[in-house]
């Protein structure tokens, strides 16, 4: 009797002026795939290494000032290259932003590196992906010293999360993550994508009125990303685990005419309730 060896698992983000999320980051990956396994891209040398930067790989690039859409192409393009040398020594490799945590579904009994060693026949899979913000109403600002989903209970379900964020090959990946350049995506029914971006008003409102990406073309971007807060106030939730198998196969279904592999919105922006079995995770 024959026993496979296990698959090697590496995730890599890029991050530039977050002294927030990174240690999130850091912690989460750290303890689901091994701190060896991370690779972190430093945004600039004029920018400080995160607590336990000797822990995981660093790798320091100059920074270069780019409008929003030709940032988003060249770092999509830098850690797909990347990536791609990574591919030498890891049989996974997890990319996404730094505000992006994939997880695997508490019911399936497994934690993320025992889930994704079983067989992948697609070049990547994509999870579903929640948009996470606060309910202002009803929750207060977020303790970055305890888990971020004890005090988030909703979330928007987005395609524009619903990322093919886990490669089993070397790919390319198009602008944010959100497409493999020429190859179509399967969305995994035990994998979630949390994006945090927008896990707390406050602190949304002061990082954008003093971010340095207003003067490249972000101003538009940071306005459309803040419609989550009202969105989140003016719709019923609908429980997560009623709408998730619906979310997977209208975007699996109904894609847009431009990009055919990429998922497709879902056009009544449902806002659901988390379960309560992610709370303690992330």
């Amino acid at each position: 009797m024959t026993h496979s060896k296990a698959k090697k698992i590496a995730a890599i983000s890029m991050v530039r002026n977050d002294n927030f999320f990174v240690h999130k980051w850091i912690d989460y990956y750290g303890e689901q795939l091994g701190y060896k396994n991370l690779y972190l891209i430093i945004d600039g040398y004029d920018q400080p290494f995160p607590e336990k930067h000797e822990l995981i790989n660093i790798i320091q690039k100059e920074h270069t000032p780019m409008t929003r859409s030709k940032g988003d192409r060249y770092r999509a393009r830098l850690v797909s290259n990347i990536a791609k040398g990574l591919f030498d020594d890891y049989d996974i490799v997890i990319a996404h932003d730094i505000d992006e945590y994939i997880v695997a579904d508490p019911d399936c009994g497994k934690v993320l590196v025992e889930y994704l060693q079983k067989p992948v026949s697609t070049s990547s899979l994509s999870a579903l992906g929640l948009d996470v913000g606060q309910h202002t109403e009803k929750e207060g600002p977020i303790d970055p010293s305890k888990p971020f989903l004890q005090q988030r209970s909703f979330a928007h379900v987005s395609a524009r999360y619903t990322k093919a964020i886990v490669a089993t090959r070397p790919v390319i990946w198009g602008s944010g993550f959100h497409r493999v350049k020429g190859k179509n995506f399967t969305i995994d029914p035990n994998l979630y994508l949390f994006h945090f971006g927008m896990v707390d008003y406050e602190m949304c409102r002061k990082k954008i009125e003093k971010s340095e990406l207003n003067k490249s073309g972000w101003s538009g971007h940071f306005n459309r990303r803040f419609a989550l807060f009202n969105l989140i106030l003016r719709k019923k939730a609908i429980p997560g685990d009623e709408f998730f198998p619906i979310a997977r196969r209208r975007q699996s279904l109904f894609r847009p005419i431009f990009a055919v592999n990429k998922p497709g919105m879902l056009r009544e922006k449902p806002v659901i309730k988390i379960p309560d079995r992610f709370k303690n995770i992330l």
